[in-house]
């Protein structure tokens, strides 16, 4: 079983990193919703924490409070490809440090969390839809970053 233990406090960071940057990406997809997406990203962690002890790796890491890449960037384009940047690196370096069950579970985690954000807010003009079209693109950048 991989472990906190088992990386550096800067890969570890980048480990902790990846599901907040796939929850911006998805919050800075549609104008609007912003504090319930917010909320829905921290309730995806609550969730998680709920089926503690199925994954040592994912129990650590949703024990952290997650936090949000406070760098500044000249447009949401640049934010978005800096978050996919973050996942890209995580997931290369779990693939060389867990096993594959538990990249694969970091990874349905991310998944799980970014469709969580996105169906948080109702668009305005979709009527019944819960997520937009540009969240679906959202949703589709961030499993292409996870592989």
């Amino acid at each position: 079983m991989t472990t906190k233990a088992d990386f550096t406090p800067q890969e570890w960071d980048l480990v902790l990193e990846g599901p907040p940057s796939a929850g911006m990406i998805v919050i800075t997809a549609q104008r609007g919703g912003t504090l319930r997406e917010t909320v829905s990203m921290a309730k995806a962690y609550v969730e998680a924490r709920q089926h503690h002890g199925e994954s040592e790796l994912l129990d650590e890491i949703v024990a952290v409070k997650p936090e949000i890449d406070h760098t500044r960037y000249g447009s949401l384009e640049q934010l978005k490809e800096h978050c996919l940047g973050h996942l890209r690196e995580a997931v290369a370096l779990l693939d060389g440090k867990a096993t594959p069950q538990e990249l694969d579970e970091y990874k349905r985690f991310i998944i799980n969390l970014a469709e969580k954000v996105a169906r948080a807010h109702r668009e305005s003009g979709h009527g019944e839809e819960p997520v937009s079209d540009t969240e679906r693109a959202a949703i589709a950048a961030i499993a292409g970053a996870l592989g």
